[in-house]
């Protein structure tokens, strides 16, 4: 199992090479700071599903899941064990 910070790194590589956003920090408010609008968010649930070979259903979709790096490490390994369980 990924640990939890070489997650974070991954997740902050994905926003700087595919989105091209740099994100100061894993705990920065994504969508505060302004770095996510709805059609950034869009092309992040469709990276997160491609890299992490995970499934986002519109009842995973809650802004609280994907404000921040730190929560969206969360939200990824949570699909990975019920990936796994299944």
């Amino acid at each position: 199992m990924q640990g939890a910070n070489d997650l974070q790194g991954k997740i902050t590589r994905l926003f700087a090479e595919r989105l091209n956003l740099d994100i100061p920090s894993a705990e920065t408010d994504l969508f505060e700071s302004g770095a996510l609008d709805s059609m950034g968010f869009v092309e992040l649930l469709a990276q997160l599903e491609g890299e992490f070979e995970i499934d986002v259903a519109l009842d995973d979709i809650s802004m609280e899941n994907f404000r921040s790096i730190e929560r969206i490490a969360g939200f990824v390994e949570a699909r990975r064990r019920a990936k796994e369980i299944v």
